[in-house]
């Protein structure tokens, strides 16, 4: 597909008149339009005109520039609800692996902001000022005053401490940010009682925004911590959103999913505000320190470092893994079944990373050592960069029955890279950084047909774009911002696979951004079109 110039479609009539000048920006013609509302797909153009869609259906006057989407989709840019790229996007050429999956908007927090919550709207000028090349949006973490207030440990605010983290959580409600996240399997946030969390997510509330959560426990526990979050969100006034729902423990495949999919939408039908979000592989990735019970990091990182190299704690800690989950720890070594079912994906250490998409078992046994100290070696040889796993703790039939769900939207948990083909500006290879929205058609529509195509467009486009407040995006309809991806259903496929997960996605052949090129004819465009979104502080009715 070309996308050409108008002096290439219109002729001078042969009596040397001229022709009609263009009557719209752009004109994506002859393609299949999904809308992104659900609905069946139809014939139709798109018209574009100073970034916003005027036109859809047959458009008779032509465009500056034609683009023929002949035997294509044309649908909305697709959203990535949980995305990690608030540090990237300040650097040059951050985004083009979103982009290349067809994402044109990203909304991150999970990780927080890179900067204070004072300095926040400074950090959106900047973003804008520089460009950038898709939209974003973003949250604060809990654990930012946490640590501001409480440093990196264990313990209880006093009414003062917890004042002051509330009023930074209201400087950043006020500063744009879509709401307050938390990740509560990691420390400090583990440490968090869930009244401070509610308290934290109160101001939050107070502006109709958002509680966004990592839960405490993803796996045997999973419906105990989605009522946790529900609690959160009916006490602090906030809309709750679970961050890449998963059931999280392969011992008990087939069961967990179920229960907690019957929880959400239960405390929908009474009327909390509460969704998720889900990336779409048996494995999740993260640090190899969370193999490590939370104990050893309460007194701060430091402390935890030493502790992992003294031989004795070192026993006492491989008996704890081998015993289970703890409170305030989930074990994600026994939720992945053992550690022939955790690989190491970057250890930033020449000594370990030779053993890159391998099982630590396996390494374990090549080396013949325990698998913990492989681990737990290949963390402190990595220091101070944070050495990641690949746990495979879910299955697919959990996975099919949660893209079911109408009210799960997709989110791929990755950074963008900094440059094409690299890992992602976090460090974590993991091919939902390249393919996780195309995986979404290409798997679960074409492969073995879970759901309709206009379902799994609806579920990156127009239900997320709802579901944030973003009125005037997330659709094919007049008066949208013209957020547009075309892409070949024929070929589309995610291609990215555990070994190889930085391989490009195929299928995506246009994206627009605001109604400018970003990615057309196999290469990045030069336009930095995106936006930063900024959430209105609007006080919640009630």
């Amino acid at each position: 597909m070309m996308v050409r110039p108008i002096a290439l479609l219109l002729l001078a009539t042969a009596l040397g008149g001229a022709a009609p000048p263009p009557a719209y920006d752009i004109v994506i013609r002859h393609g299949t339009v999904i809308d992104g509302t659900g609905k069946p797909g139809f014939a139709g153009d798109v018209a574009i005109t100073a970034g916003r869609i005027v036109a859809v259906g047959m458009v008779r006057g032509h465009g500056t520039k034609e683009i023929d989407a002949s035997g294509r989709i044309i649908a909305p840019g697709f959203i990535d609800m949980m995305d990690q790229s608030g540090e990237a996007m300040l650097k040059p050429g951050a985004g083009e692996n979103k982009l290349r999956m067809g994402v044109t908007t990203l909304i991150a927090g999970e990780g927080g902001t890179p900067v204070d919550a004072g300095k926040i709207a400074g950090y959106f000028d900047t973003l804008q000022k520089q460009g950038i090349a898709l939209n974003f949006g973003t949250s604060y973490s809990i654990v930012q005053p946490w640590v501001a207030v409480m440093g990196e440990k264990a313990g209880s605010p006093t009414p003062a401490q917890l004042a002051a983290m509330q009023a930074m959580v209201t400087t950043a409600m006020h500063e744009g940010v879509f709401g307050v996240t938390s990740a509560l399997i990691y420390p400090p946030m583990s440490y968090i009682d869930t009244a401070t969390v509610t308290a934290l997510a109160k101001p939050a509330g107070a502006c109709g925004g958002f509680y966004s959560t990592h839960m405490r426990d993803e796996g045997k526990d999973l419906v105990k911590a989605i009522n946790e979050a529900i609690a959160i969100g009916e006490n602090s006034g906030a809309k709750v959103e679970i961050y890449h729902l998963k059931a999280a423990w392969a011992p008990l495949a087939g069961k967990i999913m179920p229960a907690g999919l019957a929880a959400i939408a239960a405390a929908r039908a009474r009327g909390v505000d509460i969704a998720a979000d889900m990336y779409l592989y048996q494995a999740g990735g993260t640090g190899l320190d969370i193999t490590v019970p939370n104990w050893v990091w309460a007194d701060g990182g430091e402390p935890g470092l030493a502790r992992l190299r003294d031989p004795e704690i070192r026993k006492r800690l491989k008996a704890e893994v081998a015993a289970g989950s703890q409170p305030g720890w989930s074990n994600l070594v026994m939720a992945s079944g053992g550690w022939d079912h955790v690989m190491l994906a970057n250890a930033y250490s020449e000594r370990w990373d030779k053993y890159r998409y391998r099982m630590i078992g396996d390494i374990a046994r090549a080396e013949h050592m325990d698998p913990e100290d492989v681990a737990w070696d290949a963390l402190l040889a990595g220091v101070p960069n944070r050495a990641y796993g690949l746990y495979f703790q879910m299955n697919e039939p959990d996975i099919e029955l949660a893209v079911k769900a109408p009210f799960v939207s997709i989110g791929s948990d990755a950074a963008s890279t900094l440059r094409y083909g690299d890992i992602d500006a976090i460090g974590l290879p993991h091919p939902r950084s390249y393919a996780n929205a195309v995986r979404l058609i290409a798997e679960y529509v074409k492969r073995r047909p879970v759901i309709s195509l206009e379902t799994a467009v609806r579920k990156m486009t127009g239900w997320p774009a709802t579901r944030m407040g973003l009125a005037d995006r997330g659709f094919i309809k007049p008066g949208m911002h013209a957020d547009v991806v075309v892409f070949d259903y024929a070929t589309i496929d995610d291609v990215a696979d555990w070994q190889h997960p930085t391989a490009a996605p195929k299928g995506i052949e246009t994206v627009l951004v605001n109604g400018q090129l970003a990615f057309a004819d196999g290469m990045m465009m030069p336009a930095r079109s995106g936006t930063v979104l900024r959430h209105q502080c609007v006080p919640s009715k009630g």
